[in-house]
């Protein structure tokens, strides 16, 4: 197979932000076409979870996206912060948006949010175990609603499309595939 990379000859930032960061690459494609503005969304990497409590119940979040202006139902999950590897970043998430410490994390995948257009990659972890160990330790900005749901109501919401997140969808389905519980 062919080399497909682009080689980019010049890149600017258009914005720099603590939550967005765009630049525009000037890039030369493998037949020597030059695209001359392509776009790129810079992120951090991501980490969110598939997480069951001790009783064998799923933990979701319901909480408001204001890109979508949707309320939504997704799993746990945010932000790699500086200095931590994935699985810090998702007990931190975990403990932080629940309030609940797990005893076992398996990594399940990792997905590109949008290969096109943003440069970052979102780690799914099944966390089982759950506990309750706090209470929520929100971000100023994060009102987050706890959902529990069973297997079956879950495998419902599913197939019935009540996720607003499509990177959260495909790691329930890892999930419920690692778990045994697709028929």
């Amino acid at each position: 197979m062919s080399d497909l990379s682009w080689k980019i000859l010049d890149s600017t930032y258009l914005v720099k932000a603590p939550w967005a960061v765009l630049r525009k690459d000037v890039c030369q494609m493998p037949s020597g076409y030059v695209v001359p503005e392509y776009y790129v969304l810079e992120y951090p990497n991501w980490v969110n979870a598939v997480a069951l409590t001790a009783d064998n119940q799923f933990i979701l979040v319901r909480q408001y996206r204001h890109g979508s202006s949707s309320t939504v139902l997704e799993i746990p999950g945010g932000v790699i912060d500086d200095g931590e590897n994935k699985l810090e970043a998702v007990k931190r998430e975990l403990l932080e948006e629940t309030g609940y410490s797990f005893d076992s994390f398996d990594e399940i995948c990792e997905l590109f949010p949008n290969p096109a257009t943003s440069n970052n990659i979102t780690t799914t972890y099944l966390a089982k175990g759950g506990v309750k160990f706090q209470n929520q330790q929100l971000d100023l900005q994060e009102e987050i609603q706890l959902v529990l749901v069973s297997p079956e109501e879950l495998k419902e919401l599913l197939f019935e499309n009540k996720f607003g997140q499509a990177l959260h969808s495909a790691a329930l389905f890892y999930a419920l595939r690692k778990l045994g519980m697709l028929s």
